[in-house]
């Protein structure tokens, strides 16, 4: 017969201290910047700490340079004319999927919104939800928009006349510094859904939810360049992006009201299209305002065959 007692000691023996985890270091994680679909660090070499809303030290984050401003804004002028001749519907299916892979990441984001921005975590939920639902909101707009802006004009003569929206090329987006997601995705789905590409300078103070947003764009199926993703300091690297020649238009969401005059001043010089709206709610129903922020009206005559 077996020996009962066997099984009994085996059962009553601890697991072995290999399978513990208790002692184990936490890997830390390297946030770094997003530059042609790829995850490089600031060539200055720097980074800036990053703290939760209550003081804690999160992270270091790669702090951009103007060098890097640049590679992104050439990243941006390289991928624009394959995203902006991608159908419309093709560009809503690959914003859907932005969104489905946001949500399979939600909890890791609802920590970060939570720690950032120092919400509950059920506010911080919230939130994520809100910003997930905007990635499908743009996504069914991708391909309807041009129906809402565009149209046939009547004109007196033998003419067809279109009158169609088209993107106006590379944004550059400084986004809100109070809303580390929600407002991030509300200022950047619009962008690309009309096929535009993105240079975004993130909150400066609560970037670890942009930079783990890039990482969802980066397996998402968003081709690389479409979307930039830089951290560091606003206040360095905006005068930079205004004044890029090379950067057809500006969204100062991100910036006080204090200092949009000097940004408009360097916008003007190379007659960049500037976007500087005010205060949003961004849980609201966001509207399609800015998806004719940063399109052209490009008008079509036809003559009518015999």
């Amino acid at each position: 017969m077996p020996d009962s007692t066997s099984d009994s000691t085996s059962d009553s023996m601890p697991h072995s201290t290999s399978d513990s985890t208790s002692d184990r270091l936490r890997v830390r994680k390297t946030y770094k910047l997003y530059i042609a679909g790829a995850f490089p660090r600031s060539e200055s070499g720097r980074s800036y700490p990053v703290r939760s809303a209550t003081g804690e030290l999160l992270a270091h984050a790669a702090q951009a340079s103007r060098k890097d401003l640049r590679d992104a804004v050439l990243a941006a002028r390289k991928a624009f004319a394959s995203w902006s001749s991608t159908t419309a519907y093709n560009r809503g299916q690959v914003l859907y999927r932005v969104a489905e892979m946001l949500d399979g990441r939600r909890d890791q984001f609802v920590g970060e919104v939570s720690d950032a921005e120092g919400v509950s975590t059920k506010a911080a939920a919230t939130q994520v939800d809100h910003a997930i639902d905007r990635w499908v909101y743009y996504a069914g707009w991708a391909d309807k928009y041009a129906q809402v802006a565009g149209g046939t004009n009547p004109v007196a003569g033998p003419y067809f006349n279109f009158s169609l929206p088209e993107p106006t090329g590379v944004v550059g987006v400084l986004a809100p510094q109070d809303s580390s997601l929600l407002g991030l995705v509300s200022v950047l789905a619009p962008v690309v859904t009309t096929g535009n590409t993105a240079v975004v300078v993130t909150s400066e103070d609560r970037p670890l939810p942009a930079a783990s947003l890039a990482e969802v764009l980066a397996t998402s199926d968003l081709p690389g360049g479409v979307v930039n993703l830089l951290t560091g300091v606003t206040a360095e690297l905006s005068p930079w992006l205004a004044g890029h020649r090379d950067v057809n238009a500006i969204d100062l969401t991100g910036v006080p009201n204090a200092d949009r005059k000097a940004l408009q001043i360097a916008a003007a010089d190379n007659v960049k299209r500037v976007y500087a709206p005010g205060p949003v709610d961004w849980s609201a129903d966001p509207g399609t305002s800015r998806l004719s922020a940063f399109v052209e009206t490009k008008t079509v005559w036809h003559p009518i065959g015999v």
